[in-house]
């Protein structure tokens, strides 16, 4: 693990990557003047990408670079806490992140919105906290974000707008609730100042492999056409291959 960077030092990184986190939200607009098809046949092998950079960045750099400073059961525990929450959140919310195919109660956008600010919320939090212990694996588990993020923009922004959204309202609000993402991240840097934060990290690490086994990796192992599961079986090992190269190539 390489030493940690002093709060101040980190805090310019975790602010801005907070808030680029927040302006990917507006990649929806993309949604806008794409032809359905096109992003259709773009959308199913970006979410195979995304859930295998999910969970490479949870095994190959946030579980390793936390784990070792707490007892083992513990570690565990955080890492189970960060999964169940998430499941907790999606049965409450009646909400599932089904990037453009889900079954969505009304009122779907107050769902979406709150879905995405408090998930957000959450991942600002885990995200800065790997930062915080090691600044390769934050950058690392800030691709694989990154990785998952812009699927899911895509499909929230249909969602909205299908739920009677205007395009530019439907942008706004997702900026909007996009912008949890620096607060969590904020809030991880002082929390930080007083505790140790590789609890945190081990809870993003079990949101990260949630959100991978249970909303992304449905979405591609349903498909029939043998040659297009093929393909988003390789992206998804391109997400894993990416993330896992990059932990070998640099000892993250």
């Amino acid at each position: 693990m390489t030493d940690p960077l002093a709060g101040t030092e980190a805090l310019p990184w975790i602010l801005g990557g907070g808030l680029l986190m927040a302006a990917v939200a507006m990649v929806g607009a993309v949604a806008a003047v794409l032809p359905a098809a096109l992003l259709e046949r773009l959308l199913l092998p970006l979410v195979a990408l995304a859930a295998g950079s999910l969970l490479g960045g949870a095994a190959f750099h946030m579980v390793p670079n936390a784990a070792g400073s707490l007892p083992p059961t513990l570690a565990a525990l955080w890492a189970v806490c960060g999964f169940t929450v998430f499941l907790a959140l999606e049965q409450f919310l009646h909400w599932h992140h089904g990037h453009g195919r889900r079954s969505t109660p009304q009122p779907v956008t107050v769902l979406v919105l709150l879905g995405d600010g408090l998930h957000n919320f959450l991942g600002g939090l885990a995200i800065a906290s790997t930062f915080l212990l090691d600044p390769r694996a934050g950058i690392v588990a800030w691709i694989a974000a990154l990785a998952h993020e812009v699927p899911q923009e895509l499909g929230d922004f249909g969602v909205l707008v299908h739920g009677g959204l205007r395009r530019r309202t439907a942008l706004l609000a997702n900026f909007l609730s996009a912008l949890t993402f620096p607060l969590g991240a904020l809030l991880a840097w002082f929390a930080a100042q007083q505790l140790d934060v590789a609890g945190l990290v081990l809870f993003g690490a079990g949101n990260f492999v949630y959100i991978a086994a249970s909303d992304l990796i449905p979405e591609i192992k349903a498909e029939p056409r043998p040659l297009a599961a093929l393909r988003h079986f390789g992206f998804f090992l391109a997400g894993l291959a990416l993330t896992g190269g990059v932990a070998v190539a640099f000892d993250a």
